[in-house]
């Protein structure tokens, strides 16, 4: 079953990459949403793999803290999406009072059981608490984010054990270019930011896929003229429209993870979303684009789920899937 299970997945990526070829003026949407339908749907069929030979059910915890809305509907997605691939889901909140102690202690619970694959907590956390702390005290079998520090160092060491769980949104990101067979081995990689959240992660990814990688922080220089060597561009800065056409080399393939408000009288909740890139300027210079919304953020969800089914096949002793840009350890 689970090898007819590889199968679809085989099909689904070449279906995927034949039917996900949306054009602007000759330049490729890269779907996020598409996208991640296709690999939800693949999941649900590794879950019912797992549930027939195994009789076991992925479970994913989320922890939230406080009612931030922006936090509720996160969770909320999370909860949809879960539910469709079959993912048992579990949800844990406390008030934006909640002790350091009392978010720890909720953690340990989620821990020790045994319905549960794949532990969550939702950030930012209210701050008072120690985000770091927090994290810290999942254990790295339960890592659904990806963020622990065992999971973070086997990502990046070369030649020992795989990490269970990768960042969400930098796995994402990298799904995507696979999927869309963007060449990566060779070519230079610019990444704008270094947060441990995407930029440093999806540095690491890039290298596994061979890519030649610049990363780029708040202290770099000539930031423009980095830009416009590289084949492909990961922008994570959190900066409206950072980005402009004239800093992209013809033919390159933009990542946008940005997702900012600005303002807009002429739409009805008085703003739009727009990425870290300029996108209708860098439309006109590149071959591959993801859009805002609808790129990177279906792709975050997806690799949740899929961090949750890894996780639970490691449980119950099965092989894991490959994770983005991994695993043949290169010298």
């Amino acid at each position: 079953m689970l090898a007819r299970v590889g199968t679809m997945r085989a099909r689904a990526r070449f279906y995927v990459a034949a039917a996900l070829t949306t054009a602007i003026n000759a330049v490729q949407i890269l779907d996020g949403r598409a996208t991640a339908k296709a690999i939800r749907a693949e999941l649900g069929a590794e879950v019912a793999s797992i549930q027939k030979t195994h009789g076991v059910t992925p479970g994913l915890g989320v922890l939230l803290v406080g009612d931030r809305r922006d936090s509720l509907t996160y969770v909320r997605m999370k909860r949809k999406a879960a539910d469709e691939v079959g993912i048992f889901s579990s949800d844990v909140t406390l008030p934006a009072s909640a002790s350091e102690d009392d978010v720890l202690e909720a953690v340990s619970k989620l821990n020790a059981d045994p319905q549960i694959h794949g532990i969550l907590v939702q950030l930012p956390l209210p701050s008072h608490i120690d985000e770091s702390r927090i994290l810290e005290t999942i254990s790295p079998n339960k890592d659904a984010d990806g963020f622990c520090y065992e999971n973070v160092a086997r990502l990046v060491l070369r030649g020992g054990p795989r990490p269970l769980a990768t960042a969400c949104t930098p796995a994402g990101c990298v799904e995507l270019l696979q999927r869309y067979d963007i060449p990566l081995a060779g070519k230079r990689a610019v990444v704008l930011g270094r947060s441990n959240v995407v930029g440093a992660p999806v540095a690491a990814l890039l290298q596994q896929c061979d890519a030649t990688v610049t990363l780029c922080h708040s202290a770099s220089e000539n930031v423009p003229d980095i830009v416009r060597e590289a084949d492909v561009v990961i922008a994570a800065v959190g900066k409206p429209e950072y980005v402009r056409g004239s800093w992209l080399k013809p033919g390159a393939t933009v990542i946008d993870v940005g997702i900012n408000a600005v303002d807009d009288a002429t739409k009805k909740a008085g703003y739009r979303l727009v990425g870290d890139v300029h996108f209708d300027e860098a439309s006109q210079v590149v071959s591959a684009i993801t859009p805002v919304p609808g790129g990177v953020g279906p792709m975050t969800i997806a690799m949740l789920l899929s961090n949750v089914v890894n996780l639970t096949k490691a449980s119950v002793g099965l092989p894991m899937a490959p994770l983005p840009g991994r695993l043949a350890d290169k010298v």
